[in-house]
C-alpha cells in the first residue's frame, strides 16, 4: 500500500530527527560539564543563554555543568593526596601557593572544601592542597558538591537572565544568540586579565584566613629568590 508506506517513512524520519535533536543536547550537556573546569565562568553563563533560548533545559545546565567541575574537583584531589610531590615538582608555582595554603587547609577543612569552587586564583590549588593535606574524603566530598552546586547555579541563572535582558533590549534573541556568546567569553576574558593583575588570590587567601589567631601565610615574592621551604608531606 503507497499511503502506508509513506506514512512508515515519514513517521521514521520524524523519529529520527527526534534522536539526532537528542543526541546533539545530550552532546551540548556532556560538553558543558567536560568544559567548566577549563572556561569557568563562561560555561555556565553560555549554558543558561542556551536554555532561555529554549536549545537546552535550564535544570540541565546546572546538573552538568555542577557535576563537570565536581568530578574534576575530585580528580584534583587525588592528585594533591596520591600525587602531591609530582604536582609540585612539575608546577613550580603551583607548589608555592600549595605550601601557602596549606596551613589554612589544615586549619579549615569544610571552609576551604566548601570554598573551592568560589576561590578564584586558587580553583586548581585548593583542590590539591586538600588532597595533600588528608582533608578527609567524606568533608570534601560534600563540601566540593556544595561549593560547585551553588557556583553552576548561580551563573547559569546569570546567563538566563542575560538572555532574557538582551530579548527584552533586541526583541530577539536567536539572531544575535552567536554574538552573545563571542560577548561572553570576551567579558569573561577581560575580567580574568583584571583580577589576575590585581592579584585577587591574595584576597581569597585572607578571607579563607579570616579569624584564624595564627599566623597568615605570607604572599609569594614574585621577583626575588626565597630560600627553599619546608614542602608538607603529601
Amino acid at each position: 500500500m503507497p499511503g502506508t508506506t509513506f506514512d512508515a517513512l515519514l513517521q521514521a524520519a520524524v523519529q529520527h530527527q527526534q534522536a539526532l535533536a537528542a543526541l546533539r543536547r545530550l552532546w551540548a550537556y556532556l560538553t558543558l560539564g567536560a568544559t567548566g573546569i577549563i572556561t569557568e565562568e563562561a560555561t555556565p553563563l553560555i549554558g543558561g543563554l542556551a536554555a532561555h533560548d529554549r536549545y537546552l533545559r535550564l535544570s540541565m545546565v546546572m546538573v552538568s555543568v555542577a557535576l563537570g567541575t565536581w568530578v574534576a574537583d575530585l580528580g584534583l584531589y587525588y592528585v594533591g593526596r596520591w600525587r602531591g610531590r609530582w604536582a609540585r615538582r612539575r608546577w613550580p608555582r603551583l607548589r608555592t601557593w600549595m605550601v601557602r595554603t596549606f596551613k589554612i587547609v589544615r586549619r579549615h577543612p569544610w571552609r576551604v572544601s566548601v570554598a573551592v569552587r568560589w576561590a578564584y586564583g586558587l580553583r586548581l590549588t585548593l583542590p590539591i592542597a586538600c588532597g595533600a593535606a588528608r582533608v578527609p574524603l567524606p568533608i570534601y566530598l560534600i563540601g566540593s558538591a556544595i561549593s560547585c552546586a551553588t557556583w553552576s547555579a548561580v551563573f547559569t541563572l546569570l546567563g538566563w537572565a542575560f538572555g532574557r535582558t538582551t530579548l527584552i533590549m533586541l526583541g530577539h534573541v536567536r539572531r544575535y544568540e552567536n554574538y552573545l556568546v563571542g560577548l561572553i567569553v570576551l567579558l569573561m576574558a577581560i575580567v580574568f586579565y583584571i583580577m589576575r593583575e590585581r592579584h585577587v588570590e591574595d584576597e581569597v587567601v585572607e578571607v579563607l584566613s579570616s579569624g584564624d589567631p595564627a599566623e597568615r601565610p605570607a604572599a609569594p615574592a614574585p621577583t626575588a629568590k626565597t630560600k627553599p621551604q619546608h614542602e608538607p608531606e603529601a
